[in-house]
C-alpha cells in the first residue's frame, strides 16, 4: 500500500530532504508538498509550531501531514535562537542574513564555548476523514556540535554552512546529502518518528 504525506512546508529543499529520508525508510511512502495558507507560528515551543502547521496542512489538504520546526539552538546564547532560527535577523531575511548575523552575536566567543545543537521536531497529524477519530503524535531529533568561524559548504540550507557536527571538522553543509542523512537532528526525530508511522500504515492497510 502507498502512503502519502503532504509536507507543510514552502520549503522545496526541505520537501527533498524530508522524502530522502522517508524514502529510504519507506520505499512505498512519497512525499508531496503543500500549496495552502502559511500559518501563524505563534507557539512558544518547537512543538507546539510544528503542531500548529500540521494541523493547518491537514485541514486544508484532508491528507496525513507532516510538519517539522527546527532551529540551531546555542549554548551561550541560553538558547537563542531557538524557535526564531529561521526569522533570526527580521521575518523577511534569508538564511544568508540570519547566518551572518549568528556569527557577529557570537564572534568574541571561541572554543570551547561555541557549543551548539540542531533540534527537529517533527509532529504527525492525521485527520479523521483518513483514520476515524483522528491521531497526533510528536517527536525529537538533537544534533550536537559547535559553531564555526566562518561559513563553509554549499550543501543543505539554514544554519548548515556554520554547523560542525561533534567529532567532525567539517560543518554539515560540507557533508553529502546522504551523509546528513545518517546523523542529523532531522534523521533522529525521523527514527523517534518511524514506528508510529508504521503503525498508522498498518491502521490504515487493516
Amino acid at each position: 500500500m502507498s502512503l502519502e504525506f503532504v509536507l507543510a512546508s514552502h520549503n522545496a529543499k526541505k520537501v527533498r530532504e524530508f522524502q530522502r529520508i522517508i524514502g529510504d525508510r519507506m520505499p512505498q511512502a512519497s512525499v508531496l508538498a503543500y500549496d495552502g495558507p502559511e500559518p501563524v507560528e505563534a507557539g512558544l515551543t518547537f512543538a507546539e509550531n510544528a503542531f500548529i502547521k500540521a494541523r493547518t496542512a491537514a485541514a486544508h489538504t484532508g491528507r496525513i501531514a507532516l510538519a517539522d520546526d527546527s532551529g540551531i539552538v546555542v549554548d551561550v546564547m541560553g538558547g537563542a535562537p531557538g524557535i526564531f532560527s529561521a526569522r533570526w535577523a527580521g521575518s523577511a531575511a534569508g538564511d544568508e542574513a540570519n547566518v551572518r548575523l549568528l556569527l557577529d552575536q557570537v564572534a568574541d566567543i571561541r572554543r570551547p564555548h561555541r557549543g551548539a545543537e540542531f533540534r527537529c521536531t517533527i509532529a504527525l497529524v492525521v485527520p479523521d476523514t483518513v483514520l476515524p477519530g483522528g491521531h497526533e503524535f510528536v517527536a525529537e531529533g538533537r544534533w550536537r556540535g559547535n559553531l564555526a568561524y566562518e561559513p563553509r559548504g554549499s550543501h543543505g540550507f539554514g544554519y548548515d554552512p556554520i554547523f560542525e557536527p561533534e567529532g567532525l571538522e567539517v560543518t554539515s553543509a560540507e557533508l553529502r546529502p546522504e551523509q546528513k542523512d545518517e546523523q542529523s537532528h532531522r534523521a533522529r526525530a525521523f527514527a523517534a518518528l518511524m514506528p508510529e508511522l508504521e503503525r498508522v500504515a498498518a491502521q490504515l492497510a487493516g
